[in-house]
């Protein structure tokens, strides 16, 4: 599910009265002591979000008092859902937001990863990778998020540097009690005022002067998960994948070339994917001499390849790995285009060697290979560690782990809630929505949810502590 405010643009109000002071953190790494980093006594908020990427930056934005409201000239290509705007449109979009069909992923252009009120153009600085289509670079885009928080002054709701380590939620029915089980509540100094509804408890630390470590325990009423899909590389799960020729990211490659371990004279390097990431490390091994064996398990035909999705002239680098693939199989007559790279479709990996050799396997054909150094570029997957079952019992399916594409969190389609956890909220890749310019509906309709609860007196009216820094 997608939102209307994922393509139209935005218009937006700057209000000086922000609703609640809302830190996002940073999630992974591993726990270290509880504590609190913020005095002794935790402090409780309305909401926490959890994540420092573009979703929690959107939604973080719109909590701060800045109010979207549609723009007049704005027009939907949906007509239904235009004529819905249309009879709202002196409305603040939080106050209305339908929904909207999905939309195709692709890659995006530098105006598509914009966040609401800060153009992209205005700001970015770095060299577009392809000056005619405006495409953006990894360094132009971290640089515009950077700078957009800064911009809109929210640095007072971000708290740098922080490892979530554990949220768990504690149920109590008078102060200090504890039920169904969960941990008891426990405070130094008194408890926080704190209404009798469950509390979630946030748990990590925050690194300062290098590696010394501030441990924090804070209180809130709501948590959103922002984290995205890149913490953990998707594995194969055959056997030598731990060995230590076997990658999981194409830097591995890019340090290789850069020492001068892997060249013209090498062994191929396998490459395992048929997504971008290994197209990327495609092109890279081919401007740097190096021999490559890509393996994929589709068919080059097959219309789900992200190939056949993107604009030959928006593209064209792409599409000359996609050629390759086509061109340059194994079965196929060899070609002088292409010396250095020879494609097995429908192919998958059966183990890797310790002796540097990976085996393939086309049905019941297997194929040995001397190889140099193998990436696996799949997918990557969220990493939820810090909720309980790592978060698998929020998923569409309770009995599979979290994935962006196969299994995401299941959501209510307005409000962005959990449907297994009341007043968790999750938004961004984790529910589906991998594209920036989706992020926005989900920013939304957690704002419109939360606004909601306000107006009816379910938030604590003081988070007690003001910004936090």
């Amino acid at each position: 599910m997608q939102y209307l405010m994922a393509v139209i643009s935005i218009a937006c109000s700057d209000r000086a009265d922000p609703w609640w002071p809302v830190p996002a953190l940073a999630a992974a790494m591993p726990f270290l002591e509880e504590n609190s980093l913020f005095g002794e006594q935790p402090v409780t908020l309305p909401v926490i979000i959890i994540g420092n990427g573009p979703s929690g930056i959107c939604l973080s934005y719109i909590l701060s008092g800045y109010t979207p409201y549609l723009d007049p000239g704005a027009v939907h290509p949906n007509p239904v859902l235009f004529r819905k705007l249309q009879e709202s449109k002196y409305l603040a979009v939080i106050e209305s937001v339908p929904a909207m069909e999905g939309s195709m992923l692709t890659i995006s252009l530098g105006i598509w990863m914009e966040l609401p009120g800060v153009n992209y153009r205005d700001v970015a600085t770095g060299k577009q990778r392809g000056k005619a289509n405006d495409r953006a670079t990894p360094e132009d885009i971290s640089s515009y998020y950077r700078n957009y928080v800064k911009f809109m002054g929210l640095q007072k709701n971000f708290v740098d540097n922080v490892y979530v380590t554990s949220v768990q939620k504690l149920h109590r029915e008078h102060e200090g009690d504890a039920v169904d089980g969960e941990m008891e509540l426990r405070v130094k100094g008194g408890a926080p005022s704190v209404p009798t509804k469950a509390l979630w408890e946030v748990r990590g630390y925050q690194s300062v002067q290098g590696d010394t470590h501030m441990p924090f325990s804070l209180f809130a009423e709501n948590v959103v998960l922002a984290t995205g899909a890149s913490d953990s590389p998707a594995r194969l799960g055959v056997e030598g994948e731990n060995l230590p020729f076997v990658f999981h990211s194409m830097c591995a490659l890019g340090v290789a070339v850069r020492e001068r371990s892997l060249g013209r004279d090498s062994d191929p390097v396998l490459l395992v994917g048929a997504g971008l990431s290994a197209a990327d490390a495609a092109l890279f091994a081919h401007s740097s001499g190096v021999t490559v064996l890509h393996a994929f398990r589709k068919c080059v035909d097959d219309p789900g390849m992200i190939f056949k999705q993107l604009p030959k002239t928006m593209y064209p680098e792409y599409h000359k790995v996609y050629h390759m693939m086509c061109s340059q199989s194994h079965t196929a007559t060899a070609s002088g285009l292409f010396p250095d790279y020879t494609s097995f479709p429908e192919h998958c990996v059966v183990s890797f060697q310790p002796d540097v050799k990976c085996v393939l396997r086309n049905g019941n054909n297997l194929k040995t290979f001397k190889i140099s150094m193998a990436l696996v570029l799949i997918g990557t997957n969220p990493n939820l560690f810090f909720l309980k079952e790592q978060g698998q019992y929020l998923g569409l399916d309770p009995h599979k782990p979290i994935s962006c594409k196969q299994n995401p969190i299941d959501i209510h389609p307005h409000t962005f809630e959990c449907m297994k956890e009341a007043s968790l909220f999750a938004m961004g890749p984790l529910v589906g929505d991998n594209f920036v310019r989706f992020l926005k509906g989900g920013a939304l309709g957690i704002a419109s949810c939360l606004r909601r609860q306000k107006k009816k007196g379910k938030l604590i009216a003081d988070s007690g502590g003001g910004g936090i820094a």
